[in-house]
């Protein structure tokens, strides 16, 4: 499908939104590369492993290329690929300390014995794609060599390298308008390589509210909107919450091949419990974020790894349509997401619906409802409703059904409705 007449029929269908607030026509000069359609999914090493540059105490947990090259089976092996998990992405700490001679990067000679051209056929081969870091200043977070004044030959190395995703950082630079032409500069050097590679940029998150949101869709296929998500769910929450509070601006530049992204996946870590991962896990399939695991794949716990591969929450992430999901409603401390996603054949409507909780008080909370009240139906009828987290099987129910929903605590539940008759 042609991206102008994509741009087009999603707009047609956002004729029938469910919240007429949130129609938002969304501008016809969005970054024309033909990638990153649907939400990219992948695995980023940046929470999981940080800056671990001491492969001598911590030979299996250092920066190296050893470390991706493990990822990058266990990706390939246990499911991921097929899934859909595609990209294997190195974030800051991979660099020398130093330029070549010639100006170009490169990667920790000792850390990188094999270079990265090396890795990325590594990464190829086994049917991945490879991303790379970088940073927009003069020099990445972490101190290594930055990319201002060096954006073309950077951009020329990446293609080099057969790097397929560029994360861009913005450490280390006056964060002001011309850091956004930069961006802009930078995503043109990028295609004038020839080769597809998905550019994921920072700017938004360092701009705050002055971040001009037109270039971001014009420069960017996703970019950061606030801070580093850590390892807790005091951390996740908060950023929810300020997608919660900018739900409706960042809903009306959201769509594909440009996307919000609020950062890693913390499924199968340390910091969130099981039932608080399905929490993130629907929320971020509600937001068509992208989804960027961030654990040791190698010692991950199977009742985590089955979030991260349920098929029907990745076949709502990824829907065509692209639409951004919202909070719908908060009722007794349960937000209630909703995300419209395209009917496949036979369907006349498809809904997505997330009750997650922000309680703590101990016990799964119930709610009663039909879904004509709780979600404001434009369709009434007969629905087929699936538990994407859950073991029953599904079932028909009316619009004007009784239903009820048990959430635990911090946890949530993840409904797939699909009309099947007025």
């Amino acid at each position: 499908m042609c991206r102008s007449y994509l741009h087009n029929y999603r707009n047609m269908l956002l004729l029938t939104f469910l919240i007429p607030s949130l129609f938002v026509l969304l501008p016809t000069d969005a970054l024309d590369n033909g990638l990153a359609l649907t939400p990219p999914m992948g695995w980023l090493h940046w929470q999981r492993f940080r800056c671990v540059t001491d492969c001598v105490q911590f030979p299996d947990d250092c920066i190296s290329e050893k470390l991706f090259q493990v990822m990058a089976d266990r990706m390939a092996e246990d499911g991921y690929l097929e899934a859909g998990y595609e990209y294997v992405i190195m974030d800051d700490c991979w660099l020398s300390s130093e330029r070549d001679s010639d100006g170009r990067l490169q990667a920790d000679p000792d850390r990188f014995p094999s270079g990265i051209k090396a890795l990325a056929d590594y990464v190829h081969d086994k049917g991945l794609k490879l991303g790379i870091y970088e940073d927009y200043g003069t020099n990445t977070c972490a101190g290594y060599p930055g990319s201002l004044d060096h954006l073309e030959i950077d951009a020329n190395t990446f293609a080099e390298w057969g790097i397929d995703y560029l994360k861009f950082d913005g450490c280390n630079v006056v964060a002001d308008e011309a850091m956004e032409q930069g961006h802009l500069e930078m995503a043109s050097y990028l295609n004038q390589t020839g080769r597809p590679i998905v550019f994921s940029c920072e700017f938004p998150l360092y701009r705050g509210d002055a971040a001009n949101y037109s270039v971001a869709i014009e420069a960017c296929n996703l970019w950061r909107n606030y801070h580093d998500i850590e390892d807790s769910w005091d951390s996740l929450t908060s950023i929810v919450n300020y997608f919660k509070d900018n739900q409706e601006k960042f809903a009306s530049v959201a769509g594909p091949g440009h996307w919000n992204d609020p950062d890693m996946l913390l499924i199968g870590n340390y910091g969130l419990s099981y039932e608080q991962s399905k929490a993130q896990m629907t929320i971020w399939t509600i937001l068509a974020s992208p989804l960027l695991m961030s654990v040791d794949l190698r010692t991950i716990k199977p009742e985590f790894r089955d979030i991260l591969l349920n098929p029907h929450a990745l076949n709502i992430s990824q829907d065509p349509l692209g639409l951004q999901g919202h909070v719908h409603k908060t009722i007794d401390n349960i937000d209630v997401w909703m995300r419209r996603i395209s009917p496949v054949a036979g369907e006349q409507f498809s809904l997505a619906v997330g009750f997650v909780s922000n309680r703590k008080d101990g016990y799964p909370y119930r709610l009663e409802f039909t879904l004509e009240s709780l979600l404001d139906l434009e369709y009434p009828g007969a629905y087929v409703l699936m538990d994407v987290f859950g073991d029953t099987e599904d079932i028909l129910v009316r619009s004007i059904d009784t239903l009820e929903v048990r959430v635990k605590p911090t946890g949530a539940v993840l409904w797939h409705l699909v009309l099947q008759s007025f």
